[in-house]
């Protein structure tokens, strides 16, 4: 075992304090047995690249969902599991670190020995890297002593992450066998799930025993869909946030003389944005999902600070605090087109030196243009997703200094009276992500750890664990599972001009919905949040008392709960199929077959393909 994992934590008094806390868990997953429906198979939620993702998964595409029940549960299909023969499990950390990844593991491990005391949990030291090396570490109570409620990820590790390749393929598979592991436990985000899936459909035609299992864990927020309501993490990582910008705009109300530009994480999407203005409500939000759906340039987003500056001025106010997710900058698209170019060279081993020469005529004006630091930031090598460096990208001065400019050219033409302006600039990156974890993320994670376990019981392979109905209590939270290749999408077509088609099934991440309740929030907020300086501080992370109990602001207005839908409709289906059978009344068959005409009919326009756009 490598010295650094694993080895027992120096804690402080509050970290002490947070590891003797227990997660609840809902009642379905108490006591020793496992009871799970399983009933009608899963379909793709993108109809036209349902036989592509057959074509990629054909042992592991059209599983039905699973729902486990309470003990009380009266459910005559349900599979009742009482005995629990040894078994042996492997779990890793994928992706970047998110608050609460240690709590699957926790939950998971419990699972493990209430239901059979002589059950093994390894954990892969290291990562994807550690998988393939075969580096374990058995996960016991006293390793867990000092990782229960606290964040990172350094009990066990992680590298660069991927399980992609035939040879990463095999060398997992071939780990997986010499470990004569039961299960497999993945712990990642939309990247991480879809090598799961893969790893889950290559070891079903390998017939390899061991079963693969993902777990929703990514600070962005953005492995969203209708199983899957919210990311071990997103909690957190925002009301840190959250914290940190409402300091930021006690400190630009009371100095009055400073704007705060402030770039989150969040990657493509803006979940972390939107979520940490509803929480702290600064006075603007710029969205790159607003910035993609309008076609705005930086000429446009700069105008559109520039007039909120002047409006604000007029009400006597020349400060305020502007929020930018760090994708912003692939979402404008001269800028995107401009970075498309940039690593199309890159990848032809034309050195950074001299890149600035070979781009076309536009986009080598579009570069010249831009200030020398964030030239040098773009032309850093791309992601393994082709995809910038975002976090290394300084979007935040970029924007602030082309409003500086415009601020300065205005004020020297006369056209605007306020005072200097005067911008100060920051990055909340990595303030968030080794944050100790809200109680939200202990409980979600520790339970998602448990459903992990009541997969493998069940002998699933390919799903994902899910719970649903999250803006409730614990004990009102819906257990089960989704096959994931479920909730794949086929990209057909890359972004960008020339672009070949793709047509590989893949999780891609949910971008903010500019038709859902939580962005029509912002909307109706937005003249009040730039003109009012109604700012609210949330105050330090709670683990107890008054905000303890606090759900993402997102979480609670949209209107979710897939799993338990689908469970209340299966109750009406059979209902109906009980009170309409062989021989009941000729008025009960006819009321029977003109409601199910209708709801056919409605269903059937909702459902097409033409009633709405697919997702890519």
């Amino acid at each position: 075992m490598d010295a650094d994992y694993g080895i027992p934590r120096e804690l402080s008094d509050l970290q002490k304090l947070r590891s003797q806390y227990q997660p609840e868990l809902p009642p379905c997953l108490q006591g020793t047995t496992v009871r799970v429906e399983l009933r009608d198979a899963t379909t793709a939620a993108d109809p036209s690249g349902e036989h592509t993702i057959k074509r990629f998964f054909p042992h592991t595409y059209g599983q039905p969902l699973a729902h486990f029940l309470r003990a009380t549960a009266k459910v005559p299909d349900a599979q009742i599991i009482t005995e629990h023969p040894v078994i042996r499990v492997g779990v890793l950390f994928c992706g970047r670190q998110s608050p609460g990844g240690h709590n699957v593991l926790w939950g998971l491990h419990d699972a493990l020995k209430v239901h059979n005391p002589n059950n093994t949990l390894l954990g892969f030291l290291g990562g994807s890297e550690g998988l393939f090396a075969q580096k374990t570490l058995e996960i016991t109570n006293d390793v867990l002593a000092t990782y229960k409620n606290q964040g990172g990820y350094d009990m066990l590790g992680r590298t660069k992450d991927q399980i992609r390749t035939t040879e990463q393929v095999n060398s997992a598979m071939a780990a997986c066998k010499a470990l004569k592991l039961d299960g497999l436990v993945i712990i990642g985000g939309v990247t991480s799930n879809t090598d799961a899936a893969q790893l889950a459909e290559k070891f079903a035609e390998a017939k390899c025993p061991t079963k693969v299992v993902g777990v929703p864990v990514t600070l962005n927020g953005d492995l969203k869909n209708q199983f899957v309501e919210a990311n071990v993490g997103f909690d957190t990582i925002c009301k840190v946030n959250s914290q940190l910008i409402s300091n930021m705009c006690t400190d630009a109300l009371s100095a009055e003389k400073y704007y705060y530009f402030i770039r989150l994480m969040g990657r493509k999407a803006s979940h972390v944005a939107l979520e940490c203005t509803l929480q702290s409500h600064p006075n603007m939000v710029i969205l790159g999902e607003e910035v993609a759906a309008s076609k705005l340039t930086l000429f446009d987003i700069t105008k559109q600070i520039c007039d909120a500056v002047q409006a604000r001025a007029e009400h006597d106010k020349n400060h305020g605090v502007i929020l930018l997710p760090e994708g912003l900058i692939e979402s404008i698209p001269e800028v995107y087109a401009l970075l498309q170019e940039i690593h199309g060279l890159l990848r032809q081993g034309v050195s950074a030196d001299k890149i600035s020469s070979q781009l076309s005529p536009w986009a080598s004006a579009l570069f010249e243009f831009l200030p020398y630091f964030i030239r040098k930031q773009l032309l850093l090598h791309p992601e393994s997703d082709d995809s910038a460096q975002l976090s290394q990208i300084e979007t935040e001065k970029l924007i602030a200094h082309l409003v500086e400019t415009e601020m300065n050219k205005r004020l020297k033409e006369g056209t605007y009276k306020g005072k200097k302006f005067n911008a100060i600039c920051h990055f909340f990156g990595y303030q968030a992500r080794g944050s100790l974890p809200s109680k939200f993320d202990c409980d979600y994670a520790y339970v998602l750890g448990h459903v992990c376990y009541h997969i493998l019981a069940a002998g699933l392979n390919g799903y994902m664990a899910t719970v649903t109905n999250l803006k409730n209590p614990v004990n009102k939270w819906h257990c089960g599972a989704a096959p994931i290749s479920a909730m794949m999408t086929v990209k057909r077509y890359g972004r960008g001009p020339g672009k070949a088609s793709i047509g590989v099934p893949a999780l891609h991440p949910a971008t903010v919905d500019l038709k859902g309740k939580s962005y029509e929030l912002l909307s109706q907020n937005a003249t009040k949040f730039l003109l009012d300086d109604v700012y609210r501080n949330p105050g330090p992370l709670q683990f107890d008392g008054p905000g303890a109990d606090a759900k993402a602001v997102t979480l609670c207005v949209e209107d979710q709960d897939y799993m338990g839908r689908i469970k209340k409709l299966q109750e009406y289906l059979d209902k109906v199929r009980t009170i309409v059978k062989p021989g009941c009344s000729q008025d009960v068959l006819k009321a029977a077959l003109s409601a199910m005409a209708s709801v056919t009919d409605i269903l059937s326009v909702i459902s097409s393909p033409s009633s709405g756009s697919t997702p890519f």
